[in-house]
């Protein structure tokens, strides 16, 4: 199903797109510089004990997590799908409203 969209909407869309890329970029950003102070910490302060890469790697899997959404890898959750829901959400609360007047 294609959507067709106003110049407006296009760029409200476009506009949204961008503030979620740079939303995951600056989640990234400080990924790396979080976690490279959680590293020098560590190794500094307990080196016999390696505790660093908890944070890392949980933080890291919601980053990934970030990413894969931001850049619609999975396109089953992507718009259309979120088109898809709305329109049904719609539809539902449209026949509910109908049922009881």
């Amino acid at each position: 199903m294609e959507m067709k969209y106003s110049e407006e909407e296009r760029y409200f869309l476009a506009k949204k797109k961008v503030g979620d890329i740079k939303g995951f970029y600056g989640n990234l950003a400080s990924y790396i510089f979080v976690n490279a102070i959680l590293i020098f910490v560590n190794l500094y302060t307990s080196p016999e004990y390696l505790w660093f890469f908890w944070p890392l790697l949980w933080w890291g899997i919601g980053v990934v997590f970030h990413g894969l959404r931001v850049f619609e890898v999975f396109p089953a959750l992507g718009k259309d799908w979120e088109e898809r829901k709305i329109k049904e959400f719609m539809e539902k609360e449209k026949w509910n409203k109908s049922k009881w007047q």
